[in-house]
């Protein structure tokens, strides 16, 4: 067996879908298909069974798709070993990154990064926080952006910290909020929780939430549009100055915060490309960017 292989099916028990695994891999199902059925013929073992939407692998094929997964883990490590014995930084840097920082922060990021690095390859993932730091947890990243604080043990540095606040497209008085329609959006847990303390804290009454969005970006543009406020950081919002913007606070007075971090683990900074990103930010104003 070969690397292509090792990857072919680790690519196929991720997506459970012949399709799908085809086309993320640019090979035609045929192709695919034929090596499916070498790999079963060398083992002597049936490795998946064909349903009518998608596969499911069978305990031969699951216990082969966790080795490939550990044969493309010792392949990245030997290949980053090599690459760091060599004074140049060069070579693949994985990055996992939350949803807003993706797109507001890590394309300027990179661009930076590129221009001083040529000759690294940036492989970038993104989603929520807490899938960002599970990645980080499975070493399936060499570093992470993460808004919020999840269990860890080893290195994180904060980038910078932004008020959580109420967004409208018209003023408004605190009393009035209960009364007035909120643009809801899915988020973390953490955030999510975040606000629901803040509401209960200071309202008896649930909110009145007229439209639910699947991210915050939507959400921003709701209100820009006049259809709502919304409780969110504030970064989504500061280059609207024609919205009404109040940051919102504890009980005791003082403004509630999100902050956002860089967590990475020790032993990544052995590794000369991931030493040159964490370096490379730290001479970074990223809140500013």
């Amino acid at each position: 067996m070969n690397l292509q292989d090792w990857e072919m099916l680790s690519t196929l028990y991720a997506t459970k879908n012949i399709t799908h695994a085809a086309q993320s891999l640019f090979l035609s199902q045929p192709t695919l298909t034929s090596r499916l059925k070498k790999m079963e013929d060398y083992y002597g073992v049936s490795l998946i069974i064909r349903k009518r939407r998608g596969i499911t692998f069978t305990p031969e094929g699951q216990k082969l798709a966790q080795h490939a997964k550990h044969m493309l883990k010792e392949q990245r490590n030997i290949e980053e070993t090599l690459m760091n014995m060599k004074d140049h930084v060069a070579g693949t840097l994985r990055v996992g990154v939350s949803n807003f920082f993706a797109l507001n922060k890590m394309p300027k990021l990179l661009h930076l990064f590129n221009q001083k690095h040529p000759d690294v390859e940036c492989q970038v993932v993104t989603g929520w926080s807490s899938e960002m730091h599970r990645k980080l947890l499975n070493h399936e990243v060499h570093l992470s952006f993460i808004k919020g604080n999840y269990p860890w043990q080893e290195h994180k540095e904060l980038l910078y910290e932004e008020n959580i606040c109420i967004a409208a497209p018209w003023p408004f008085a605190w009393e009035d909020l209960p009364s007035l329609p909120r643009i809801d959006y899915y988020t973390d847990a953490g955030m999510r929780d975040t606000i629901d303390h803040w509401w209960f804290t200071n309202y008896k009454e649930n909110p009145y939430i007229n439209i639910h969005v699947n991210d915050v970006e939507t959400c921003k543009e709701m209100v820009i549009n006049k259809l709502g406020y919304a409780i969110l950081a504030n970064l989504v919002v500061h280059p609207y100055p024609e919205l009404n913007v109040k940051p919102v606070h504890s009980p005791s007075g003082e403004p509630i915060t999100r902050k956002t971090w860089m967590y990475y683990h020790t032993e990544s900074l052995q590794l000369n490309i991931v030493r040159a990103f964490v370096d490379f930010i730290r001479t970074m104003d990223v809140k500013n960017l």
